[in-house]
């Protein structure tokens, strides 16, 4: 069985959720800090692309004492399980993921990714190979489901969430949007990618909740099935 997965993001009130540096920004207060880190306590693993650790260095780790003592109460793990979607395992040895926190490290790559960085990081994480050039999201999220996970939090960044949204590999979209505008044409947006034209259709949602958080929204979509 495949995980739910929901998609978490910040943006702008212009769509933004970095920088045109592709530098992180704070956009939400402390209130949705908090509703983050009790979604991720929530769920069995949090997920982001390569690209947001590059820029990052995300330790994606749970920050609240309470949330981790939780968890174990519960008879799970600390720290959810970690993922990073990195087609050419990229991935740095010495970054803030293996450094933080406790529990299960998961990488995906593909079997073009160099053979040295593969076995460099399989001394720190669990390394799977799922697709020929790049990774196969298909594939990540079938794996996934043979690894006991049955709910996972995608957090970003930009090219990863076109490619979930892009093929409908979603159930749940939470976007807090912020009171600032960042602007800038190369600055990142929700998701980025190709796009749709008119002719291809496009990925429509349906509105579940609109929730006042600090200075901003935090809207909630369900993927509408066509």
């Amino acid at each position: 069985m495949r995980p739910y997965v929901i998609i978490n993001a910040a943006m702008s009130a212009d769509g933004k959720i970095s920088t045109k540096e592709h530098r992180q920004t704070k956009i939400s207060g402390n209130q949705d800090f908090a509703r983050v880190d009790r979604l991720r306590a929530n769920c069995d693993a949090v997920m982001v692309g390569i690209g947001t650790i590059l820029a990052d260095d995300s330790s994606l780790r749970l920050k609240t004492p309470d949330l981790i003592a939780e968890r174990a109460a519960a008879g799970k793990e600390e720290q959810p399980m970690r993922v990073v979607i990195d087609s050419q395992a990229r991935m740095p040895l010495d970054g803030d993921m293996f450094k933080k926190g406790t529990g299960r490290r998961v990488i995906f790559v593909a079997e073009t990714a160099p053979e040295e960085r593969i076995a460099a990081l399989a001394k720190k994480a669990t390394v799977i190979v799922a697709g020929t050039d790049k990774v196969d999201l298909n594939l990540v999220l079938d794996k996934l489901g043979e690894m006991g996970v049955r709910k996972l939090m995608v957090e970003g960044g930009a090219t990863l969430l076109w490619s979930f949204t892009s093929r409908k590999l979603f159930d749940e979209i939470r976007i807090y949007v912020g009171a600032l505008i960042i602007g800038g044409v190369n600055a990142p947006t929700f998701v980025d990618g190709c796009g749709f034209t008119r002719a291809e259709g496009f990925t429509h949602l349906i509105l579940k909740n609109v929730e006042k958080i600090d200075d901003g929204l935090l809207i909630t979509w369900l993927k509408k099935e066509e």
